[in-house]
């Protein structure tokens, strides 16, 4: 409508600026014209009005042209106060700016008029999907979010569950009371004390691994809660994690130990959250392990940083949230995510840390804040009773040798479950699978796994009697980790081609620690023995290339030396460890507790031990005779059973 009253307006007579009116007759006409058209914008009712309210009621209606045309003015303009009565010279200059006005009044209409209908569509369309939604949401009220695809899905992991292979081998001969855990009784007795009492501590358990770390916490829990006295609830959680796989985000995107905040703009919010830019915290295993305990196997691999941040949750006993966009001013919060914003998440546990590192390399605030308890390696015998156990859950018979043959190849308790494990597995295929007789597990059962696994013997044969003596060898002993062993050393001399000219040889790759005790061994050699080592060829060999970290194999090389140089044999039943001073003093060593469970493994019954390490002795020493030793003249009266006189004189 709005288009036709524009083309209209240009048909006007006139209506152009370099038309002129030639009569008045078609001013008239002109006039007459523009007041249609405003009838037409306006309707006549409204025009009517508006002529009304700005006076020109009257003019409009007037015969005079003059009179229509102020008429016509006011209208268009909205000025009723205009009065002045055009000249017939200036009518077309006047009706020209109403047209013009008329024509921009069309133009701006016809847009508003398009805008209002686009806005009006566009509403419609919201208003559809609206009512769309709502529908949509009313049928997932009334049918769930399942479909027939996802029923389907759910159908067939149902059934996936009902099928079943077996349980774990592990699972089945775990020990399930604190009496089955073999051998670490005091501390087994440690841990339950601590855990047991009303203000129980945090804890680090050192040890090799497969001896009992995780399984103790576990049942010490279970113990611990029995009782009236302690803290925990029968329902305790026990949280398990291991150090070595936990990883996280330093901007706390992601952090399963301690939690972390799922931001809107970070993909893992919810999404209703994320449409309103509300962050979502996570809480961690932390908080999981609240009113328990929290076990973190080889803590020592966990990252440093994380460790300082666990260690303030473990001041705290509840774990801090931030984020740049929580708003605690805004409505939509809901209270959960603002409580744990406000007062963040309780997070009261004891903490278990299990490593099999050394002391040393576990951070010191940590250690601080926990006690410390020691988990011993296993003996053979220990081993040879953890695999008759397990072979009792496991409802089978050994032959007598079996037991014996595994703890030849393991000191791992885990480790030596498993090779049983396998050699079931071996023993009921090789009867075909029949379930009516008893299954037997026969030594060539065991030696057939041991060589499809590749095992050497951990402890080797070795005749160590009390008859047996070698000339020029000696066992001295080592540790790695918590793990104690021998290490054969052995010495050869002979005379110099000429006298002050002997040469010293000694493998270079078992250190230079030891190297330097060679010429410490010389010096005493010289005292106690009146012989120069000069005079003489000596080879020292530390058997197998062996490395030997620290002092500790001074005592050993000089008896070696000793014993080559004077052809004294020494008994191999003897183990020592110890450094050497030039004044021919023992001097104390580490890992004294480790090496004397090695010894025991090894087969020795007799070890030499440092004065000053005389607390580092095991109270069971069950098998080996400990001998307590401060100079260099004890160490010869033990070992060749002699007076010092009578060696001094020799």
């Amino acid at each position: 409508m709005l288009k036709k009253l524009l083309k209209k307006l240009n048909r006007i007579p006139g209506s152009k600026l370099h038309e002129k009116l030639d009569n008045e007759e078609a001013v008239r006409r002109q006039v007459t014209a523009l007041f249609g058209i405003l009838s037409s914008i306006y309707g006549p009712d409204k025009l009517v009005l508006r002529a009304g309210k700005l006076e020109a009621l009257s003019l409009m209606r007037s015969t005079s042209v003059e009179d229509r045309v102020i008429a016509l003015q006011r209208i268009v303009f909205e000025n009723p106060t205009i009065e002045e009565r055009p000249t017939p010279d200036r009518i077309p200059e006047i009706l020209n700016e109403v047209e013009e006005s008329i024509a921009n009044f069309v133009a701006r209409k016809s847009v508003e008029e398009e805008l209002e209908k686009r806005v009006n569509e566009r509403m419609q369309e919201k208003h559809e999907e609206y009512i769309k939604d709502i529908r949509t949401q009313m049928v997932k009220e009334q049918s769930g979010p399942e479909n027939a695809q996802t029923l389907k899905k759910f159908a067939q992991l149902e059934k996936l569950e009902t099928v079943k292979l077996s349980k774990s081998t592990y699972e089945l001969v775990r020990p399930q009371q604190m009496n089955q855990i073999v051998g670490q009784e005091q501390a087994k007795r440690s841990l339950l004390s601590k855990l047991a009492s009303p203000f129980p501590q945090h804890i680090l358990i050192y040890g090799p691994p497969g001896v009992g770390k995780t399984t103790a916490a576990r049942i010490a829990l279970q113990e611990a809660a029995k009782l009236a006295s302690t803290p925990f609830a029968q329902e305790a959680p026990f949280v398990e994690v291991d150090g070595t796989t936990l990883r996280w985000d330093p901007r706390d995107i992601t952090n399963p130990l301690l939690g972390s905040v799922h931001d809107p703009i970070y993909q893992g919010a919810r999404r209703d959250f994320a449409d309103t830019a509300i962050p979502e915290p996570k809480p961690g295993l932390v908080t999981d392990a609240h009113g328990g305990i929290l076990f973190i196997d080889e803590i020592g691999e966990l990252d440093p940083v994380l460790q300082n941040k666990l260690l303030k949750v473990l001041e705290d006993k509840r774990v801090r949230f931030e984020s740049p966009y929580y708003d605690p001013d805004d409505q939509n919060v809901p209270k959960y995510i603002q409580k744990l914003f406000e007062e963040g998440a309780p997070a009261d546990f004891i903490l278990i840390g299990a490593t099999t590192r050394d002391p040393s390399e576990i951070n010191p605030a940590l250690r601080s804040r926990c006690a410390e308890i020691y988990f011993e390696p296993l003996v053979p015998e220990q081993v040879e009773e953890i695999v008759a156990g397990a072979a009792e859950r496991l409802e089978v018979n050994l032959e007598d040798s079996v037991a014996k043959t595994i703890a030849k190849y393991t000191i791992e308790g885990r480790k030596a479950v498993n090779l049983l494990s396998d050699a079931h597995g071996l023993a009921v295929y090789r009867a075909g699978g029949s379930a009516e007789e008893p299954v037997v597990i026969a030594e060539h059962d065991i030696e057939e796994v041991l060589r499809m696994n590749r095992l050497v013997p951990y402890v080797k044969d070795k005749e160590h009697g009390e008859a047996l003596a070698e000339v020029g060898k000696i066992y001295g002993l080592g540790v790695a980790g918590f793990l104690g062993s021998t290490i054969e050393i052995e010495a050869v001399a002979f005379p110099a081609s000429e006298a002050g000219k002997g040469r010293l040889r000694f493998n270079d790759t078992a250190g230079s620690m030891a190297k330097d005790s060679v010429f410490n061994a010389a010096a005493v050699l010289r005292r106690i023995a009146g012989k120069d080592i000069a005079d003489y060829d000596v080879h020292v060999n530390v058997v197998g290339g062996g490395r030997i970290d620290g002092p500790s194999a001074g005592v050993a090389i000089t008896l070696a030396i000793y014993s080559a140089l004077l052809g004294k044999p020494i008994p191999q039943n003897v183990a020592i460890t110890g450094e050497i001073s030039i004044q021919g003093k023992v001097k104390p060593v580490g890992g004294v507790f480790e090496k004397i469970f090695g010894a025991r493994q090894a087969g020795m019954t007799r070890v030499l031990v440092p004065y000053d390490n005389r607390r580092d002795v095991p109270s069971d020493t069950e098998g080996v005779t400990v001998h307590i030793v401060k100079t260099i003249d004890e160490v010869l009266g033990l070992v060749f059973e002699e007076s010092v006189e009578t060696i001094a004189a020799s």
